[in-house]
């Protein structure tokens, strides 16, 4: 398994510079699994709050990003407010 790992290393040599496709992957990959990350934690919300706890969660991790530019601590707060919600 730890091929896997050293596939890179071998196709992209230090001396050789990396191919435009694999810095476009790069830059536009990381949006696009947040986005359909999203969408999947949305997309079966069946509660008798209409999706209350959800989006006021979501709004919490995005706010809490902004300002506080932690991840750890955006996706604790918004999971902690998310359980305390729904409990």
């Amino acid at each position: 398994m730890i091929f896997t790992r050293w596939i890179p290393f071998w196709v992209f040599r230090s001396s050789a510079h990396t191919p435009q496709y694999v810095n476009y992957l790069g830059r536009v990959l990381p949006p696009v699994i947040f986005g359909m990350l999203v969408v999947y934690c949305y997309k079966d919300i069946e509660s008798p709050s209409y999706g209350t706890p959800e989006i006021l969660s979501g709004i919490c991790v995005v706010v809490i990003q902004m300002l506080f530019k932690n991840m750890a601590c955006s996706i604790l707060l918004g999971t902690g407010l998310y359980i305390l919600l729904i409990n």
